[in-house]
């Protein structure tokens, strides 16, 4: 099979003909239809995520079954499925606990190699799936069955950027009818937020992006008011829409810690600053005490949208079919496997909310 290769930090990608590892007995085989380009692939390329190449990168896909181990239960060949890039294994200590998104075998699906490549080279593949690829061979717990008519590209969104971000929104910070909103970063996931928090009844929606094609994006898709962060300290514009209190809930949406204090500023008394963005894993976020403590101020971190994926995929789903979510306007750009390296080129450079590798 043809696969997209991470082959050295802050290169390009190598598309080359793989070797996929004989599958385990409970081990899927998944044709991959669509594969969403997410910031994360870029982390790992970058080094903000720690990630030793080769491997296959893309965790935000969907497809088709097309082989199903002995132990397999509850998939079978023809099945459409959605890739899950934490597995949710339901029977875990988290995962009883309606937290899945923080399931004990997170690691262990992701430790195992998926391909060789020509030279003999194994090849890990990202979060245990490996999306940009024309298969993954994955775990069972790392997919959900879906049964629906929306398209391939757009399914794929519900595999990372759309479950955290609406999830964020939804589940994280359990935003309520009438409460307020600001997302700072309005790429894919962002851009989710907006949609999570208007489906939630937010009244004001505030869309903090210094690129003009996202904020634009943003309005489409439910912000209220969009904030250009080049025309003045973005804090002060997000109170002043807000009566000079700040937001009830403020999404950091990129993954930097002078951002998250943004958010954190952003918040009124009372309010929450909603961590989504991954930051390098080196660094750190500090928050001034005082309003932490005297303004009652909230930190939440978000992990995929504090998802239960078995729960939450067929929602969201359902969303897009009865009209409450969009995500044919999320698609900026649909492009061949072969072209991997543009679709990281139009992200890096703001040319796109999300490309889909078709």
């Amino acid at each position: 099979m043809r696969a997209a290769i991470f082959v050295e930090p802050n290169g390009p990608m190598s598309v080359e003909d793989v070797t996929p590892t004989d599958p385990g007995p409970r081990d899927v085989v998944v044709r991959i239809t669509a594969s969403g380009v997410c910031h994360s692939d870029l982390h790992v390329i970058s080094g903000a995520l720690p990630m030793p190449p080769p491997a296959i990168l893309g965790h935000e896909g969907a497809g088709i079954v097309e082989a199903v181990g002995a132990e397999v239960k509850g998939l079978a060949v023809g099945d459409r499925v959605i890739g899950s890039f934490i597995p949710a294994c339901g029977v875990c200590w988290h995962c009883l606990r309606d937290e899945s998104h923080l399931c004990d075998n997170t690691y262990t699906v992701m430790g195992s190699p998926r391909a060789v490549r020509a030279d003999g080279t194994p090849l890990m593949t990202m979060t245990g799936l490996g999306t940009f690829a024309e298969y993954m061979t994955c775990d069972e717990m790392s997919l959900v069955k879906i049964e629906t008519d929306v398209p391939d590209a757009q399914l794929a969104l519900v595999g990372c950027g759309v479950t955290t971000g609406v999830g964020a929104a939804l589940n994280t910070a359990k935003v309520q009818p009438g409460d307020t909103v600001a997302v700072i970063g309005c790429g894919g996931v962002g851009q989710s937020v907006i949609q999570g928090a208007r489906i939630a009844g937010a009244s004001v929606i505030i869309a903090v992006d210094p690129v003009a094609l996202k904020r634009e994006a943003a309005l489409g898709l439910g912000a209220t008011h969009a904030v250009d962060p080049g025309e003045g300290d973005p804090v002060e514009q997000v109170k002043a829409l807000t009566g000079g209190r700040g937001v009830d809930y403020a999404f950091e949406v990129i993954g930097l810690p002078a951002t998250v204090a943004q958010a954190f500023d952003m918040a009124r008394s009372g309010g929450a600053a909603v961590a989504v963005g991954v930051s390098h894993f080196t660094e750190s976020i500090t928050v001034p005490s005082f309003p932490l403590v005297l303004s009652e101020k909230r930190l939440l971190g978000c992990v995929y949208g504090s998802a239960q994926v078995r729960r939450d995929f067929p929602r969201l789903v359902g969303f897009v079919e009865n009209g409450r979510l969009d995500l044919a306007n999320m698609i900026t750009r649909t492009l061949p496997l072969d072209d991997i390296n543009e679709a990281f080129r139009a992200m890096t450079a703001g040319e796109v909310v999300r490309s889909v590798i078709v």
